[in-house]
């Protein structure tokens, strides 16, 4: 039986039952809604069960400031202080003793207390709270705290608790766990849309939106927002709008000390109202004494991983329908409320169901090398809500082989327990190992502080003025930061090498390589990478020459660099020797259509320097030289006017007869260049020393020999005229192969001139005295018996001394004009 409390909560009417699901089971799952209790009430209820007896009762939050505030809550339920019965563990800082039997902690801090003691001693269950917000680390706890219990613990108990979750897929991860459901006790909240001003601020809209709130209804406001500095925007147009002393206006963010998060969650005075402007920190587990309005901008900030440039961003999102439920039900916890929302009413229904999971979209190297650590190397052999996405994996197990903490067969190696020691990122821990050896882990791990905790040092770009920041930052929560940075130090192996002065940038390098910049002018850097970013010009790092990038936001191709710090390239030739790369490289220089040779050294796509060297000509650049030509065009190499009609004849008689002659279309010559252009250019490096004698005899190789022969038979370059004249075809005009030619020529000629075998006729365009179209034919017969008769009415009298034989088919074809008197 639970033990009773003097305070009862809606969570109440389903304690017994729980009390005995656990009893017979050991794993459940339990449905609450907001302002249920289950966070506070629950883990109490259970202390006395049984299988509970001197054993600890260890409760997950997905957040520091949540498993702050309900140890102290569940401890003043007792009478007590956090730190006896009820206690915490946090990143910075616990409150435990020996007499603690029910522990708070963050998902993460759960992670390595399982992967340190796989069986748990002395635990006696494992409560998830939230676990709807499915983070990585809640993930991965909730898969190691299963395989523990089915291999090792079977006594091990195993809550699942949320406010909005499908309750039957987590059941069924937990064999077909049973379901416990409470109904809570939910206020009524009253929705109010006001649309969202797309022409406004976001923050200005907030704004307005909560100083007209503070006039029509009663009580504290909770608005949420994407991010911190959104919070810190809406704060300064609010302040503008809100004047009454009695108002207090205060940010809840995570990034804040332990001391500013308590004030804001602390009910307001006697007489006084509260704003407090938060992010999705305070959606679930904290209750907010005194709020009954709410204001929801419907954003939400998350990270995206990007596995093909190992980077993760932050990014803007319209928050999930779970979610924006969850903060409308903040209104509706102790009184009726209302609730105000930025958006159209039909919009809600776009939003997607719930909130993607982490695990989806996060880098995986810390999950994999967790799992390596447990001994096991494919995480689908774990019980995973969703299994973590095949790329995001591969690219984990690359960059963990390359830190040396994988072996070959994915298995965990000395090195890597030495990076999982350090409760960091595996790049950051490896540059805090990499620099212990200079004898520079503190700074390494300052460098590490900052990185892991938003908002440490400020906001400068420049991560060297964000450390100057940190060390002089007397807060409470900086103190902690520089606490936890030393015991990092002292984890990693004394034994040093080389003492060395590292710079903020080398080290950064050290963790990221890969994220060595080189400044291309106008505060634009390409990464070693390939990445392109840029960082504000008024910045003293948009004039360094290198950078080392320790976050940016944007796409691949055009990043804004958020933190760096500057490194030299003396730096990066001393540190990372072994990732230069030094090759002698033959690239085509377009502008003047030839090869060009350099010796370049480069990281990655860094080139550091370069300088150019003679060049010999050989079969490789020859195959450059010709991509070269190709890209440039083939229109560009020096064809003849024999050239072009030695092609134009091969076509035509490729159009004519089929596929038996070669196609030597421009898309045709560039897929074969290794049959025509590359060998006639082994001795060459320029255009200008490859002549259109050299373009023909290398066209003439693509021609079989035994068509050659029929190629002048069937296609020739000129028709003689009965005259003797030798009349040049063109094989480009439009209308077919066509031959210009003086009338008076033909004269005498009873059969239409043909080529390739008879089978097409030569368009004739026949031309007067003066070499002036006068009529075009393919039917020569038929024009003398037809129209030749109007073109000599129409012409004699022009060309008098020209013959206008009536019967130009027997008449003796002629060059000259009649002579003079006849």
């Amino acid at each position: 039986m639970p033990r009773q409390f003097d305070s009862p909560l809606p969570i109440d009417a389903v304690l017994d039952d729980l009390d005995r699901t656990l009893d017979r089971h050991n794993a459940a799952v339990l449905v609450a809604p907001p302002g249920a209790g289950k966070t506070t009430r629950v883990p109490l209820a259970l202390l006395d069960a049984p299988w509970a007896r001197d054993k600890k009762i260890i409760v997950l939050e997905p957040r520091r400031i949540a498993a702050r505030a309900s140890a102290e809550r569940m401890a003043k339920t007792l009478g007590e202080r956090a730190g006896e019965t009820v206690g915490y563990r946090v990143r910075f800082g616990s409150k435990v003793s020996r007499a603690t039997r029910i522990e708070v902690v963050t998902e993460g801090i759960f992670s390595r207390q399982i992967l340190d003691d796989p069986e748990l001693n002395g635990v006696a269950a494992v409560l998830f709270d939230e676990f709807h917000e499915r983070s990585l680390d809640a993930d991965l706890g909730l898969a190691l705290a299963r395989d523990a219990q089915t291999g090792l613990r079977e006594d091990l108990r195993i809550l699942v608790m949320s406010a909005t979750l499908d309750g039957a897929r987590v059941a069924r991860l937990l064999g077909d766990a049973p379901v416990v459901q409470s109904e809570g006790r939910a206020f009524p909240v009253e929705t109010r849309y006001v649309g969202r001003k797309m022409d406004t601020q976001v923050e200005r809209q907030m704004a307005d939106t909560i100083a007209t709130a503070l006039r029509a209804d009663a009580g504290s406001v909770l608005a949420f927002l994407p991010g911190a500095a959104e919070i810190r925007r809406t704060q300064t147009f609010l302040s503008e709008r809100v004047q009454d002393p009695s108002v207090e206006i205060v940010p809840l963010f995570g990034a804040l000390d332990a001391t500013v998060q308590d004030r804001a969650i602390a009910p307001a005075p006697k007489g006084t109202r509260k704003v407090v402007l938060a992010t999705s920190i305070a959606e679930t587990s904290l209750t907010i004494e005194g709020v009954r309005i709410v204001v929801d901008s419907g954003l939400a900030r998350v990270p995206r991983y990007e596995p093909d440039i190992a980077l993760t961003r932050l990014e803007t999102v319209r928050a999930s329908r779970a979610a924006v439920d969850q903060r409308r039900g903040r209104a509706g916890r102790i009184e009726p409320g209302v609730c105000y929302r930025l958006w159209d009413e039909p919009q809600t229904a776009s939003l997607a169901a719930y909130t993607a999971p982490e695990i989806l979209s996060a880098d995986l190297s810390s999950l994999l090398l967790d799992l390596a650590q447990w001994g096991v190397s494919d995480p689908a052999s774990l019980a995973f809500l969703d299994p973590p996405p095949t790329p995001a994996l591969k690219e984990a197990k690359s960059l963990l082989s390359e830190l040396g903490a994988l072996d070959g067969d994915g298995r965990i190696t000395a090195e890597g327990k030495s990076l999982r020691a350090l409760a960091l990122p595996p790049r950051l821990a490896r540059m805090i190992v990499d620099s212990a050896r200079f004898g520079a882990a503190d700074a390494a791990a300052d460098i590490a502080a900052v990185l892991t905790e938003r908002g440490l040092g400020g906001d400068s770009v420049d991560l060297d003025h964000r450390l100057d920041q940190f060390r002089r930052d007397r807060s409470q929560r900086a103190s902690s930061a520089r606490s936890m940075a030393e015991r990092w130090a002292r984890q990693v192996e004394t034994s040093r090498g080389e003492q060395a002065e590292l710079s903020t940038g080398v080290m950064l390098a050290f963790a990221f390589p890969d994220r060595v910049a080189k400044n291309r002018g106008n505060g634009s850097f390409v990464l070693a990478n390939g990445r392109g970013a840029a960082v504000e010009q008024t910045s003293a790092l948009a004039r360094a020459p290198y950078i080392a990038v320790a976050e940016l936001t944007g796409t691949a191709a055009s990043g804004r660099i958020l933190l760096a710090a500057p490194i030299t390239q003396e730096e990066i030739e001393q540190r990372f020797a072994e990732q230069i790369e030094s090759v002698e490289e033959v690239t085509f220089d377009r502008g003047a259509m030839a090869l060009r040779a350099r010796r370049k050294r480069s990281l990655h796509a860094i080139t550091l320097s370069e300088a150019p060297m003679s060049l010999s000509p050989s079969a490789e650049t020859a195959r450059i030289f010709a991509d070269g030509l190709i890209a440039a065009g083939l229109d560009r190499l020096p064809w003849s006017k024999h050239s072009k009609q030695w092609r134009d004849r091969v076509m035509f008689l490729r159009k004519a007869e089929g596929e038996s002659w070669p196609d030597l279309s421009d898309t045709a010559l560039a897929e074969r260049a290794d049959d025509w252009l590359v060998p006639a250019l082994y001795d060459k490096t320029a255009l200008k020393d490859f002549s259109a004698g050299d373009l023909s005899d290398a066209l003439m190789a693509l021609l079989p020999w035994e068509l050659r022969a029929r190629l002048d038979r069937e296609a020739p370059t000129h028709f003689e005229a009965p005259t003797g004249t030798q009349l040049a075809i063109d094989y480009e005009a439009e209308q077919g192969p066509t031959i210009a030619v003086r009338l008076q020529e033909l004269f005498g000629l009873n059969t239409h001139p043909s080529i390739a075998k008879g089978a097409v006729p030569l368009v004739l365009e026949l031309l007067s005295p003066a070499q002036r179209p006068v009529q075009v034919t393919r039917d020569l017969p038929g024009f003398w018996r037809g129209s030749y008769a109007a073109v000599r009415s129409d012409l004699r009298g022009r060309y008098p001394r020209h013959p206008w034989p009536e019967d130009p088919a027997s008449a003796t074809p002629t060059r000259r004009v009649k002579p003079r008197g006849t």
